[in-house]
């Protein structure tokens, strides 16, 4: 796999320094440099999700990749994802656009639902309308990305009449993909469009969304689409050694899986549960030889081509956030290329 992509993800997760959260504005500032840091070990893409709520700081990806652009040379800088369902396709299409001149052409879109949907009511937009919002949305998206004057109506937003949009990139055509979190008539809208796909596997063995990587391959072919890669992220994090990356990231991150799993009518994460999810399923945590073993193990199951580590997940401590991005960058990716081509 010589074109094999690793990346970072994070939603800018409120850190802790000395046990205090910082506030918002030092969050942003920590995945900043986060970045840098990425960029100078060789991390092929970074990704910065949008979110809406209190213990994330990030809801304007595109403002915070414009930064990084500044600090970095060669990182990728992508959305992770961009809740395109509430925004408006040609703003996101011109703020990625942007990031794409800022950057000389390294900017990367990844649209998608979101995985929380307080975005809906604060930009005015009714829930009743959650699957109708993203298809239409989408459908105008990809028609802006071949970069010609367009024409499009639907029920969402106003009709656009040979509108041509700016500013344009430079290689004719904004990086775009699309984030799944597990339904079947994503995968196909994807495929449909001939869009790269973003598995968003959080829980339990990958071995499972095997069968939606099929399915993409199948619908490209009966669409006459070309299949485009597909990408997998999952949570994780790095330390030292295992037991070390278990106790620095379970505390935090059980603090927010027990807080999506009351709006979802979860219950209370176990840490037995933790722990073998950590053995078996979809966290992706421990020392980097466990860490490198176990994406090699997942990249080969689903034979994907690339793997994106959401990194953060709560209030871990800043200095240990810092660590786990420089034993990505300079061990696990290393070990993970090795095992591929071995």
């Amino acid at each position: 796999m010589t074109d094999f992509v690793l990346g970072l993800d994070t939603f800018g997760d409120v850190p802790e320094r000395d046990g205090v959260p910082v506030s918002h504005a030092a969050a942003i500032r920590q995945v900043v440099e986060e970045a840098v840091l990425a960029d100078e070990l060789g991390v092929d893409v970074l990704a910065v999700g949008e979110h809406h709520r209190p213990e994330y700081s990030i809801s304007a990806p595109e403002t915070v990749l414009a930064a990084i652009a500044t600090r970095t040379s060669r990182i990728k800088l992508a959305s992770g994802v961009t809740v395109l369902s509430s925004d408006d396709p040609v703003r996101v299409f011109q703020r990625f656009a942007t990031v794409d001149a800022v950057s000389n052409g390294r900017a990367q879109v990844i649209l998608g639902r979101g995985s929380f949907t307080e975005s809906f009511p604060l930009f005015g937009y009714d829930l009743s309308d959650y699957d109708v919002l993203f298809e239409e949305k989408l459908d105008l998206f990809v028609k802006l990305l071949d970069e010609r004057p367009v024409t499009w109506s639907g029920t969402t937003r106003a009709a656009l009449e040979n509108a041509d949009v700016f500013p344009k990139t430079e290689t004719g055509r904004l990086d775009t993909w699309v984030g799944v979190g597990g339904s079947p008539q994503s995968v196909v809208r994807t495929a449909r469009h001939g869009l790269p796909l973003m598995l968003a596997i959080i829980g339990g063995s990958p071995a499972r969304f095997a069968p939606y990587v099929d399915l993409y391959q199948r619908a490209t072919a009966q669409f006459g689409t070309t299949a485009q890669p597909v990408g997998m992220h999952s949570p994780g994090f790095v330390a030292d050694t295992d037991e070390e990356a278990k106790e620095l990231f379970y505390p935090a991150y059980k603090v927010i899986r027990d807080r999506i799993g009351a709006l979802r009518g979860w219950p209370p994460l176990r840490r037995t549960e933790f722990d073998a999810e950590v053995e078996n399923g979809s966290l992706y945590i421990g020392a980097p030889e466990t860490v490198a073993r176990k994406i090699a193990g997942a990249v080969k199951a689903l034979d994907v081509g690339r793997f994106d580590l959401i990194y953060s997940a709560g209030a871990q401590p800043a200095a240990a956030r810092m660590r786990a991005v420089e034993l990505f960058g300079a061990k696990v990716a290393p070990m993970v290329r090795d095992i591929l081509a071995s």
